[in-house]
């Protein structure tokens, strides 16, 4: 991994703003930046996130089998640090999160073995939340 990592900008579809906001900043934390009527931006754990009004690009969520999960293949996410991920899985517990894939150990005691969950914005935009022991193993191979 490059020692300096450079934000990245992602744009998804969303059907409205007011839904969209309200889970991007109350239920995740994110702060938000520029917006318009039919777009807003976030700051998603460091990274750019612009939610675009488009209910005709919203697609139905195919998956593929990753270790004996249907995982989406449109997601994104964010890789945590493992007391982050932790609290994290714990306060979306809390408030009672419907998991589109519940909070597991993916990989068990092989290279690439982390801790990962799966959720879905109103819109249902798949996004992962994922935790490594050692970041070390983040592209490690078996």
């Amino acid at each position: 991994m490059p020692d300096t990592l450079h934000p990245f900008h992602l744009a998804i579809p969303v059907l409205n703003i007011a839904e969209t906001r309200r889970f991007y900043v109350e239920l995740l934390g994110c702060k938000v930046g520029r917006e318009a009527e039919r777009w807003i931006d976030f700051d998603f754990f460091g990274h750019q996130v612009s939610a675009h009004v488009r209910p005709d690009e919203i697609s139905q969520i195919l998956t593929n089998p990753v270790d004996g999960e249907q995982v989406p293949v449109r997601h994104f996410g964010i890789v945590m640090n493992w007391e982050d991920w932790q609290a994290f899985r714990e306060r979306l517990n809390s408030m009672g999160m419907e998991y589109l894939i519940k909070p597991t150990i993916r990989f068990k005691d092989k290279a690439g073995e982390q801790a990962t969950l799966f959720i879905r914005d109103p819109s249902g935009n798949a996004l992962e939340f994922k935790s490594f022991k050692n970041n070390a193993n983040l592209f490690a191979r078996d």
